[in-house]
């Protein structure tokens, strides 16, 4: 175990997703591609979304912004389980744990504000469709972005300055693929209540807040649906909105799976499963969600293909 002044780790050692030898190279290969995956999707995306003025609008700002956010999420710890899954040990420096972790919560709170916004956007196309374009001005959507942001960062760094506070002085030995807060808690040699209440009141204000903005949102929506004569505003309002609602359920549902604790061996494999929905699968599905089901980009990518072409 690498030590400093003989009481402090100064790395710490990735167990990584599983310990059985021959699963390391099929999972290397699926989760290359996985990645490979998600960055074209998110980059693709985000492109188009550059390259046609039709969709230079709020809605797809703030696409724009998450499939940022998940192109940076993804890069924040896969590169470093992939190198895992093809080395004898995944060692990992106390200063890079530290700055995964802090990264990591920022995208995560970041995606949650703007998840957030995004659905406020909803609200007011449905709800409030001839005052749309005054209250989503193109300052009040860099507004909530610069925001969401903001939020995330303060949140990221609330958990990392009270991490650092802790002492690392006996095993070094991470049971996950990343440094995420609880396996680094269970390795500190110090007193963690500081960092456990610290952390719940972040989470609680995080997931709470943007919770309760989606869901007063989406419940305005509902009831303004409700009261629609026709079946062809039904259908827009659903469309309009059903790609949000499934990426909203997908990262809040598997993000709540990763920490609900059962049996300790079954949990510890239950937090895996759904940490890698979370991390890894939501950010690979959001643009195909987002293009699927979305007229507008399927448009701009027949329209950029075929410019391309010509």
């Amino acid at each position: 175990m690498a030590k400093k002044n003989d009481s402090s780790v100064i790395e710490f050692i990735l167990m990584g997703l599983t310990d059985q030898p021959e699963l390391q190279l099929p999972l290397f290969f699926l989760f290359f591609v996985n990645y490979i995956v998600t960055m074209v999707g998110n980059l693709g995306l985000m492109s188009l979304i550059c390259l046609n003025s039709h969709l230079h609008t709020p809605m797809y700002f703030f696409l724009f912004n998450l499939s940022c956010i998940d192109v940076c999420y993804s890069c924040v710890f896969t590169p470093k389980m992939l190198i895992g899954f093809v080395s004898k040990k995944n060692i990992i420096s106390y200063t890079g744990c530290i700055t995964q972790m802090f990264f990591f919560f920022f995208f995560v709170s970041t995606e949650c504000y703007v998840l957030t916004a995004m659905a406020y956007d909803r609200y007011v196309a449905i709800c409030q469709p001839l005052m749309y374009v005054v209250i989503m001005s193109p300052k009040t959507c860099s507004l909530l972005i610069f925001g969401s942001f903001l939020m995330g960062f303060a949140g990221a760094m609330t958990h990392t300055v009270c991490m650092v506070r802790l002492s690392f002085c006996n095993s070094n030995l991470i049971h996950h693929y990343m440094c995420d807060l609880l396996p680094l808690l269970q390795l500190s040699c110090s007193s963690t209540q500081v960092n456990e209440l610290v952390g719940s009141v972040v989470v609680i204000m995080v997931i709470f807040f943007s919770s309760f903005i989606i869901l007063i949102s989406y419940g305005l929506i509902l009831f303004n649906v409700i009261h629609m004569s026709t079946g062809k505003g039904w259908s827009k309002a659903m469309s309009t909105c059903g790609s949000h609602i499934i990426t909203v359920g997908l990262f809040y549902g598997s993000g709540l799976l990763t920490h609900i604790k059962t049996s300790s061996a079954a949990s510890e494999a239950q937090e895996k499963f759904f940490s890698v929905v979370n991390t890894l699968m939501v950010p690979t599905l959001n643009p195909l969600i987002y293009s699927l089901r979305n007229k507008d980009v399927k448009f701009a990518l027949k329209r950029t293909l075929k410019r391309i072409s010509d």
